[in-house]
């Protein structure tokens, strides 16, 4: 014999309505509890190595515009006075271009007997930034282990010593 059947109360009628049974409730909420980490941390690595890689395209423009910056006209007395100026004029062109850094790139440019060819003297403007102690995003704990600890470019030009003063 059939059973009278009884009446769907209102809470049970509109989860119904939806396609879903009371054991189905919530379950949206834990699926997105355990799938947002993961998009997240995707997202985070994205940006993170998005601004690295801005960060050493910046190094590595600024070290080249040192470069040519060593070879303007520097007046001077002596051959090494007027290297040294251009070293100087390197580094000040190669600090101007990294200002968004928060002046936090270091940079270094000398001046030395090139390799190649003795008679010339080469220019190598080098810029360091020490990106594990000021990084540009906050590290979190899982992806800090793949971040480089330093990002460093260099740049060299070549100077004909007959032409330097």
């Amino acid at each position: 014999m059939n059973a009278p059947m009884q009446p769907i109360p209102p809470a049970r009628r509109r989860i119904r309505a939806r396609g879903l049974s009371a054991s189905q409730r919530g379950s949206s909420a834990v699926e997105f509890a355990l799938v947002f980490p993961l998009f997240f941390m995707i997202f985070y690595a994205i940006v993170t190595f998005s601004l690295i890689f801005v960060a050493q395209q910046s190094l590595t423009l600024a070290a080249e515009e040192g470069a040519r910056a060593a070879l303007n006209y520097q007046r001077a007395q002596d051959v090494k006075t007027a290297l040294d100026d251009r070293a100087s004029a390197a580094c000040q062109a190669a600090s101007n271009l990294t200002n968004w850094l928060a002046a936090r790139a270091n940079c270094d440019a000398s001046w030395a007997p090139c390799t190649f060819d003795a008679t010339m003297r080469c220019v190598t403007v080098t810029l360091t930034y020490d990106y594990g102690s000021h990084p540009l995003v906050p590290p979190i704990p899982l992806l800090d282990a793949t971040l480089p600890s330093q990002l460093t470019s260099t740049s060299m030009v070549q100077l004909n010593p007959g032409y330097v003063l």
